[in-house]
């Protein structure tokens, strides 16, 4: 891995100058997992930069380091060259943390801080921003039902699906209570997902479809009784009424003069 180191030569150029330094990511690295909308604070751990300090944050875009915020002799410099962070970048004054207002899955990344104090002092951050979550939703696959109510079983089941759309790096999964039924997981970007569940008409049990991230979850209960009609479907009855001349006349007589 590499890193920028940042030295200045103040009795000779007016200059920073960047070496490519070969070093280790330490124990003081983070991992922050955020949804889109949210504020992150990345933290510098300085409780207080002096007039001396020198502190840079860096944003790894295509494989290279870009440099975004940066304070030296207390004054703030934010870059964004390329547009990505638009207004969302603040740096604190006071201990030089990075914060990101109004996150966007786009922000996910490799952030790289350097603090050169006493001596120099590296920290990398790795952000991940995942979209919000859908609210399940569950609706009965009809397409079995045909099939279902011509079986002369003693046990009438049912299948319902649980579904959600434009969904990326989520797991989509039934309980019964509890305990796990089964899931299905993706890790690709805008997609949609269902799973099927059979149920018996007659069932007392709980049933939940839950979608979930690393960091959040949306949960949908599920409605037997609501759910799990027969298969007879909706009975329509079309009254069709033929008057004919006959009982026309009948019913009523003509007036003759």
């Amino acid at each position: 891995m590499f890193f920028f180191f940042s030295l200045k030569l103040e009795k000779y150029i007016n200059k920073t100058i960047f070496l490519c330094v070969s070093g280790v990511i330490g124990d003081s690295d983070e991992v922050k997992s955020v949804t889109e909308g949210d504020s992150v604070s990345l933290n510098t751990g300085v409780s207080e930069v002096q007039r001396n300090d020198h502190i840079l944050w860096m944003f790894n875009v295509n494989n290279s380091d870009t440099r975004i915020a940066e304070i030296h002799k207390q004054v703030i410099d934010m870059y964004d060259s390329n547009k990505i962070f638009g207004d969302r970048l603040q740096m604190d004054s006071r201990t030089g943390s990075l914060i990101i207002r109004n996150i966007r899955t786009e922000h996910s990344g490799l952030y790289k801080l350097q603090i050169i104090k006493a001596g120099v002092t590296y920290k990398s951050f790795s952000v991940a921003v995942y979209a919000p979550l859908p609210i399940p939703v569950i609706n009965r696959d009809t397409s079995n039902c045909s099939s279902s109510s011509s079986k002369r079983s003693s046990v009438s089941r049912c299948v319902l699906l649980c579904s959600v759309v434009n969904v990326g790096a989520v797991t989509l999964s039934w309980y019964k209570g509890n305990s796990l039924l089964s899931s299905i997981s993706v890790s690709d970007l805008s997609i949609s997902l269902s799973l099927p569940l059979e149920v018996e008409y007659q069932e007392k049990n709980t049933y939940s479809c839950v979608i979930n991230n690393p960091i959040r979850n949306q949960t949908t209960h599920l409605d037997i009784t609501q759910l799990c009609q027969t298969c007879a479907g909706t009975l329509v009855v079309i009254l069709v009424i033929i008057i004919s001349d006959y009982i026309f006349s009948s019913s009523f007589p003509r007036y003759v003069g």
